[in-house]
C-alpha cells in the first residue's frame, strides 16, 4: 500500500492549539470593559475588521496627530509570576499616553495586541479590564485590538502585550523644548515607583538579594510586591490641567529608561543644562529596598530609574507657583527639583 493510500489523522485548529470558540467567547467576555471607554467620535463596536473613529477637531485651529506604540518590558515576567494582569494592562497604556502628554497632547484612542500561547480567558480579560482603567481615566477610547492565540511560541501562563496609541495637539500649543531658557525651574511629578523602567536590572538585584516579594516589607511597611509591581501613574490628568489653566510650559520629560539624564537632555536646546537638586525630593522606600541588595552606582540609579520622579515640567520661574497649585489641585505630589543654566560643560544634566 502507498504512502497516498495510508490513513490520514482528522485534525482540527483545536488540534493544533487553538481554540476559535473561546476566542469569540474572551470578545464577548471583555465588551464591557471595552464600552466603558467610548468616547462620542467611536463608530460601531468590536468585531470590525478596523476600528472607526470620527475625529471632531472644530475646536482646534491647525491640529496635529500624535501616536506612540511601546510595551511594558520585562516587567511582564514579575507581573506574571505575581499573578497581576490588571497592571500590565495599565502599564501598557501609560507608556504610550504619557509620551504622548510630554508633547502637551491629550489622547483619543489606544488598541492593544495580546499575544498568548494557550488562550486564557480570565486571565487575559484582567489585562483588558486594566486596559480599560487606564484610559478612563485618561479620557481615551480602547477602540480596538489583537489577541493571537499561537501555540509553541510562549510558555504556559505566559503573554506578551504591546499598544498604540492616537493623540491629538493643536500645533500652536505643542511643546517640545525649544522654548526653554536659562533661569527656567524644573518641576518633578512623584511616581508610583519603578513604573515599567529598569526592570532587567530590578529582576537582577531581587536575585542576587534572594528577595522573597511576597513577604517582604518595606521601610514604611508597604508589601514589597506591592511596591516594586505598583502601576505607572497616568499624567495625562495632569497635562490636561495645565492646559486647560492656560500655564505656559516650555517643555515636559516623561522618565522612562534613561532616566532623568536621557530624558531630560533629549528636550533641551543646545547650549542649556538642567541642574537638578537630588536632595529636594524623598526617594520612595522601594528604591532604597531594591539598592540595598547591591551596590548600584549613583550615576547608574539615575539613568536607569525615575528614583521617584516620573515626570518633569520645565516653565519659567514666573509661572512655577501657579503651575505647583493647579499639578496639586490635580491631585500630584509636586517638587522643585532644580533649574536650566547655560551649558559650560559637556553634561547636559548635572545631578548635586
Amino acid at each position: 500500500m502507498s504512502d497516498r493510500d495510508s490513513p490520514r489523522p482528522i485534525l482540527t485548529y483545536a488540534d493544533a492549539g487553538v481554540d476559535i470558540d473561546a476566542g469569540n467567547a474572551f470578545v464577548d467576555r471583555i465588551k464591557k470593559a471595552v464600552s466603558s471607554t467610548s468616547r462620542p467620535e467611536v463608530l460601531g463596536g468590536l468585531g470590525g475588521f478596523g476600528a472607526l473613529f470620527r475625529a471632531d477637531f472644530s475646536g482646534m485651529n491647525d491640529p496635529v496627530l500624535v501616536s506612540s506604540t511601546d510595551g511594558v518590558g520585562t516587567k511582564l515576567l514579575l507581573l506574571q509570576q505575581y499573578d497581576r494582569p490588571e497592571v500590565a494592562g495599565m502599564d501598557v497604556v501609560a507608556m504610550c499616553v504619557n509620551d504622548m502628554a510630554a508633547q502637551a497632547a491629550q489622547p483619543l484612542f489606544f488598541l492593544d495586541y495580546l499575544a498568548t500561547g494557550k488562550l486564557d480567558q480570565e486571565m487575559l480579560a484582567r489585562v483588558i479590564e486594566g486596559i480599560a482603567k487606564a484610559c478612563r481615566i485618561c479620557d481615551c477610547a480602547l477602540i480596538g485590538g489583537e489577541t493571537a492565540e499561537m501555540p509553541g511560541m510562549y510558555a504556559p501562563g505566559h503573554y506578551d502585550i504591546a499598544g498604540f496609541s492616537v493623540g491629538v495637539v493643536d500645533r500652536e500649543r505643542i511643546v517640545d523644548g525649544r522654548n526653554i531658557t536659562e533661569g527656567d525651574v524644573l518641576l518633578g511629578l512623584a511616581s508610583h515607583g519603578p513604573h515599567s523602567n529598569g526592570f532587567s536590572l530590578i529582576r537582577k538585584l531581587l536575585d542576587v538579594g534572594g528577595a522573597v516579594l511576597e513577604r517582604d516589607s518595606l521601610s514604611d511597611g508597604t508589601p514589597a510586591v506591592d511596591a516594586v509591581l505598583a502601576p505607572t501613574r497616568l499624567y495625562v490628568p495632569a497635562v490636561r490641567a495645565l492646559l486647560e489653566d492656560g500655564v505656559r510650559v516650555h517643555g515636559y520629560a516623561h522618565i522612562t529608561g534613561g532616566g532623568l539624564f536621557d530624558n531630560i537632555e533629549r528636550i533641551l536646546p543646545r547650549g542649556l543644562a538642567a541642574v537638578i537638586d537630588t536632595s529636594s525630593w524623598p526617594v520612595p522606600p522601594v528604591f532604597e529596598y531594591l539598592l540595598s541588595f547591591a551596590h548600584v552606582q549613583r550615576e547608574e540609579r539615575y539613568r536607569t530609574f525615575n528614583m521617584g520622579i516620573g515626570f518633569v515640567v520645565i516653565l519659567s520661574d514666573q509661572e512655577a507657583e501657579r503651575a505647583e497649585k493647579v499639578l496639586s489641585d490635580a491631585g500630584e505630589k509636586v517638587f522643585r527639583i532644580g533649574h536650566i543654566r547655560c551649558a559650560d560643560e559637556k553634561e547636559a544634566v548635572k545631578l548635586c
